[in-house]
């Protein structure tokens, strides 16, 4: 028999009442309900092989029975503020030069009215039949505009298209399954281009969390079971944590918490490596020493610097000179492991493709340090081909550049598939919203690395990022246990 609950909420004096979920089984009825324990699981990290195995530690969740599918009523879109600044990376790197925050010069990329622009979103949010909502935040990276990437998102002009063009289609829709529902957002088109990036992004994000609502799990859960995956509950992935210009204060704060993979550290201009590369040399040194002062052996950070391809700038995109130089850093930085962020970026996607690939075969001779693509790696295309070819040890996936979080997902799995490190990576030009949706991605597809964010300050971005991956991790070994104790 069908139980309709309600509840009265008092706002501002006047009393409303609202219809909840309606419920058909208890909850201890619906945890007896389960489907058998899938084997297939895939191996955190390089390699990434499917295998068939038994382990204690990866799960398969019971599903559980929902009788009435819920439908989107409506949909709210409201400007928001991003975690960072949009700056034109094209500016910074030739002619801007910095001021505090501020980049005095003209601004030179398409969209751009100042080098340096606040950040901002479009939330979005889905109001379902029972009263819950989901909400997506439909953000864009930092260098919007730059590496191929899509213009400038500015919260204005989008809002009128999402009215006009999307909502219409979510409309009505039921909240049955993430990959159909994605399906249909990335069909959607205007005037025959599909929709900017940062706009199938936050909707996927609403989609994914109104399924997860729908199915009363946990959003990991969701693409876990969408995508045939076992979740490993005792091998969380690594957190990198990016600290900005203020590369010295900002790492002591990572050290202090623990950061499994930093600083990522901002090197975006020739004048801060050194036109000999010196200053990066100083600064890989600094940092193996500043490890040493929390005197802890069973603390050992791996190393990740990011270079916007200024190593290449200064030796003309010579990759023998380039992989002497890298590996002169991780003999500074040993005993710590290296990787090294966009080596080399030529301006063109094909030229940095083929350069990178050069590299990594100098590099495997040795050992001794990897790089890591990013610039040009834009869509689940791109990151396919960088791996077929062997252009990176690892590949920054950056989410809002691939759109839709299900091309996140795909990307994910396709890199582990290749041996390829997969690092869930994105922008500290996100949200606490889209952040908090791709560590349920990495809960689900064990990504090697994911970033911290969003924001440069540290605290913040970290905070968030671990705390949902505890708690969602926490829910998740409860929910087994419970499930355990019902098959018993």
């Amino acid at each position: 028999m069908l139980i309709t609950l309600w509840t009265k909420f008092f706002f501002l004096g006047v009393t409303r009442t609202y219809p909840q979920h309606q419920i058909s089984k208890t909850t201890n009825q619906i945890l007896k309900q389960t489907t058998p324990h899938n084997s297939k699981s895939f191996e955190r990290g390089s390699g990434g092989k499917l295998f068939q195995k038994f382990s204690p530690n990866k799960q398969t969740f019971p599903q559980k029975t929902i009788t009435n599918t819920m439908r989107i009523k409506n949909i709210i879109c409201v400007k928001g503020v991003s975690g960072y600044f949009f700056d034109d990376q094209k500016a910074v790197k030739t002619s801007a030069k910095a001021d505090g925050e501020f980049y005095i010069g003209e601004a030179v990329t398409k969209g751009f009215s100042k080098v340096r622009q606040p950040g901002e979103c479009v939330s979005v949010m889905l109001i379902m039949e029972s009263g819950a909502v989901a909400i997506g935040d439909c953000c864009a990276v930092q260098y919007s505009g730059a590496g191929g990437r899509d213009d400038l998102f500015r919260a204005d002009k989008y809002i009128d298209e999402i009215k006009k063009y999307v909502t219409p289609k979510l409309v009505g829709e039921k909240v049955d399954s993430f990959k159909r529902l994605a399906k249909l957002l990335d069909n959607i088109r205007v005037g025959g281009k599909r929709l900017h990036k940062a706009i199938t992004y936050g909707f996927s994000q609403a989609l994914l969390k109104a399924v997860a609502l729908t199915q009363h799990n946990q959003m990991a859960q969701v693409v876990a079971n969408e995508y045939d995956l076992e979740i490993d509950l005792d091998n969380p992935p690594k957190i990198l944590a990016q600290s900005g210009d203020n590369r010295y204060l900002n790492t002591d704060k990572m050290l202090i918490k623990r950061v499994d993979t930093l600083p990522h550290a901002l090197f975006n201009t020739v004048d801060k490596i050194g036109k000999k590369g010196e200053k990066l040399e100083e600064y890989v040194g600094w940092l193996r020493e500043r490890v040493k002062i929390l005197n802890d052996k069973n603390y050992m950070p791996t190393f990740h610097i990011d270079v916007y391809g200024t190593v290449g700038q200064i030796f003309d995109n010579d990759i023998k000179k380039v992989a002497k130089y890298l590996e002169k850093l991780a003999d500074i930085a040993q005993p710590h492991k290296l990787y090294v962020e966009g080596p080399i970026d030529t301006g063109d996607r094909e030229s940095t493709l083929e350069k990178l690939s050069g590299l990594v075969k100098i590099l495997d001779k040795n050992k001794k340090v990897k790089i890591v693509a990013d610039e040009w790696c834009n869509t689940l295309e791109d990151i396919k081909e960088f791996a077929d070819k062997k252009a990176a040890h690892m590949i920054q996936i950056k989410t809002p550049d691939l759109g839709s979080i299900s091309n996140s997902i795909k990307a994910v799995l396709y890199c582990k598939e290749k041996g390829v490190e997969a690092y869930l990576g994105g922008t500290c030009n996100e949200t606490d919203q889209s952040a908090r949706v791709c560590v349920h991605i990495a809960i689900a597809t064990a990504p090697h690395l994911i970033m911290s964010k969003p924001g440069m300050g540290v605290d913040e971005g970290l905070m968030i990022t671990r705390n949902e991956l505890n708690r969602t991790l926490a829910v998740l070994k409860e929910e087994m246990l419970e499930y355990d104790f019902y098959l018993d």
